[in-house]
């Protein structure tokens, strides 16, 4: 039988409270430990204890608590059940106690309170591949509140009895506790003024009155993230009801989804009366409101007092998991053990988040990073989250000083808030760049809401820099960020995936999006060229553009006229060295005509960019393909070298990530975008020079679209100058009608 097979065959017994044990018994090696002295003083790393090889304690676990509870620890931290055959020969166990902070800062640092740890050797390489980034692998046991006097410490940072049911004032008490000892960090937020009420467009749910209300100005109200899992048209305010519910009594409870019924009933036990939710506040079956209140999503999030986030199920039926009894099942593992209640820690908010629909949707991605305050309901567990702290069910954690604890609680939280950087352009850039990342990784289901789901995070974004008139065309297009067009370009599919098609739009304007924006493709971008093309695995910053080589950017808008994008300028780089003859000067000149109605002479669709440029044709090999002759294995988002045409030059010149559908070798046409450093060792320095500062250009590959006069995007990546200037002939200056 496999080694995983025998491991869960040992486990038969039920997750239990300790009440209901067996007489507890211990192997040699757990009885002789002290575990009230070890959790008073700790025991550090040179004092490890050594508990045995793991397939002994999973051996002995049927009769010995303490091994019981330590291999139900690591068969969830490990996801064990997942990985069936996997190798646990030779895997040490220590024991080890580490301390976990104090809320009290009176308290010495010899009263800080303690975890048990267990230490393992090794962990199986399976298992390390395995997980998602967001899953707590430390290996830590908790004391119980009641018996924290036991071991001379206070109740803070021990765990804290579960019940089927959440504790609603205690969820009252977090709100409290966050909104009158945080201050303004959590109560503002830095994209909008403090006193922007709200439009006399939006509507409240009252949960008094059961009625749908206009919201005042300065409404104080809750706001509502769920995933919808389908229509609604039976719940749905429409014109036809409208009227209707604006009558007190008027909200027929009977109707609504467990979701929705629940956080009405979870607002009125917290004595709040206002809910937003949209399925209710927005007439669904009205163009014209939904988009008015898509426009203002921002505000409507970042001015909720906070926002139940209902991550607990896959539907608007699915509830919220112990709001009401029968709703959930507690999960807590404790057992008694010398005397002490101990208990395996509940995953981190992180963690349980992450393993739930409601993060994979588009549109709670925006809801998620644009609240102050969250109180998140999922399957093991309720959480709050605001910007300086996070609390659950599980650990007494709560304190009005927020000292410093290394409990997962805030070591492993969501961290989703969207944070202002006020240190420099490029900071803000990769906050752009990141909220791309996690968003496009997300599904909608309807593939045409692609902007719409996250104009509230553009707003936002646009409000940094002071677009107080809420229109996000000033700074953003199509998700775009204009201002940064230079930057905003570069992004890439992520590798792994093999095609990414095409996203549709369902109206009847276009039938796909433009391909120069992330939006017009399905699947998750990214921004990290550096990783892709250089193969850094670890790199977490992009080829930044050092200075813009296009002098005009031109759009073509939904009314069809051509407007000039406001694009930030980057100046002319300027060479600094001790040694001018080693590191030449850029001598690529941009050009210097602008486009214009004579340069097009029609009139393109919406979502044309339209610019002038300089363009060259490179032929590009599979790098995978020249890897295999020395054993290598192609990838399947690929990366291509670029070679010249010219058989004469039969140097690289440049690297860039494309379709892995593009033959190989193949010939495409090149444009010019921007200048930057780039990376050693992406082009061949021994014959076209070193390695200086600005000697690469960011170009884009292009192809011709059905219509010959317009070309899609196909890839981006860099070319060294001096290659692309020994082209001669080949580079040709043109107008690019990019669709």
């Amino acid at each position: 039988m496999p080694l995983g097979q025998q491991f869960r065959s040992l486990f038969r017994f039920k997750a239990n409270d300790g009440a209901s044990n067996p007489p507890v018994s211990y192997c040699t090696t757990c009885a002789a430990i002290n575990i009230k002295r070890i959790l008073r003083d700790g025991l550090f790393e040179e004092n490890a204890i050594s508990l045995g090889f793991l397939l002994d304690i999973i051996k002995k676990s049927d009769h010995c608590v303490l091994c019981r509870l330590i291999s139900t620890l690591i068969r969830s931290r490990w996801r064990l059940d997942d990985h069936p055959n996997i190798d646990l020969q030779g895997i040490e166990c220590l024991l080890t106690a580490f301390s976990c902070g104090t809320l009290d800062p009176k308290l010495e640092e010899r009263k800080q309170s303690h975890r048990l740890y267990i230490t393992a050797s090794t962990r199986p390489s399976e298992i390390s591949s395995a997980m998602d980034g967001l899953a707590d692998l430390s290996l830590n046991i908790q004391l119980m509140e009641e018996d924290a006097h036991k071991v001379s410490r206070k109740r803070d940072l021990h765990g804290r009895r579960m019940k089927d049911v959440v504790d609603v004032g205690m969820i009252k008490r977090w709100i409290h506790l966050c909104e009158s000892e945080h201050g303004d960090e959590c109560e503002s937020v830095w994209w909008r003024a403090k006193d922007e009420g709200l439009p006399g467009f939006v509507r409240m749910v009252d949960v008094v009155q059961m009625a749908l209300v206009p919201a005042s100005p300065d409404c104080r109200y809750v706001a509502l993230s769920y995933v919808w899992g389908g229509p609604g048209d039976a719940y749905w305010t429409t014109k036809a009801n409208m009227i209707a519910r604006g009558s007190p009594d008027g909200l027929d409870n009977s109707i609504l989804p467990a979701t929705i019924a629940d956080s009405i009933r979870l607002v009125q036990q917290l004595g709040e009366r206002y809910l937003w939710i949209d399925a209710l506040c927005i007439i669904q079956d009205s163009l014209e409101d939904k988009a008015d209140q898509i426009h203002i999503m921002d505000l409507i999030y970042s001015r909720a007092t906070f926002t139940i986030c209902a991550a607990g199920g896959d539907s608007a039926r699915a509830g919220l998991p112990g709001l009401i009894a029968g709703s959930r099942t507690c999960q807590q593992h404790i057992e008694i053990i010398h005397g002490l209640h101990l208990a395996l820690p509940l995953p981190s908010v992180a963690e349980s988040v992450a393993q739930s629909t409601w993060n994979t949707r588009g549109w709670t991605f925006q809801e998620l990073v644009l609240s102050r305050r969250r109180v998140i309901f999922t399957k093991d567990e309720v959480y709050f989250e605001c910007i300086k702290d996070v609390w659950c069910e599980d650990v007494v954690a709560e304190s009005p000083t927020v000292r410093y604890s290394g409990t997962p609680m805030r070591t492993l939280r969501t961290g989703m808030f969207l944070r202002a950087s006020h240190s420099s352009q490029n900071m803000e850039i990769r906050n752009y760049a990141n909220n791309v990342k996690q968003y496009t990784q997300r599904h909608l289901t309807q593939e045409s809401d692609i902007i719409a789901a996250m104009t509230a995070l553009t707003n936002a974004l646009a409000g940094r820099f002071g677009a107080t008139d809420r229109d996000p065309n000033k700074s953003f297009r199509l998700g775009m960020w204009i201002t940064n067009l230079d930057h905003s370009l570069l992004w890439q599919p992520k590798l792994g995936v093999a095609c990414y098609p095409r996203r549709m739009v369902t109206d009847l304007e276009h039938s796909h999006w433009p391909t120069w924006t992330w939006a017009g493709w399905k699947g998750a971008m990214d921004y990290n060229q550096e990783t892709q093309l250089a193969g850094m695995l670890f790199a977490d910053t992009h080829l930044s553009p050092d200075e813009s080589l296009v002098p005009a950017w031109y759009l073509v808008t939904e009314d069809g006229k051509v407007v000039q994008l406001d694009v930030q300028k980057l100046s002319p780089i300027k060479t600094i060295s001790n040694d001018p003859e080693e590191i030449p000067p850029p001598s690529y000149i941009a050009p210097v005509g602008y486009a214009s109605d004579a340069d097009v002479g029609f009139s393109p669709p919406a979502g044309t960019l339209i610019f002038r440029t300089r363009s060259a044709c490179f032929r590009v090999i599979r790098l995978s393909d020249m890897m295999e002759q020395s054993g290598g294995k192609p990838e399947v988002y690929a990366v291509f070298q670029i070679f010249p045409v010219d058989p004469e030059f039969s140097k690289c010149v440049g690297r860039i990530a494309l379709p892995s559908s593009i033959p190989s070798p193949a010939v495409l046409e090149f444009i010019v975008l921007s200048r930057c450093s780039g990376s050693p060792g992406i082009h061949d320095e021994e014959f076209w020079g070193k390695h200086y500062y600005g000697c690469m250009l960011h170009v884009m590959a292009v192809q011709q679209a059905r219509d010959p006069r317009f070309r899609e995007r196909v890839g981006v990546g860099v070319i060294v100058e001096a290659a692309w200037l020994k082209c001669g002939l080949e580079v040709e200056e043109s107008v690019v009608l990019l669709a």
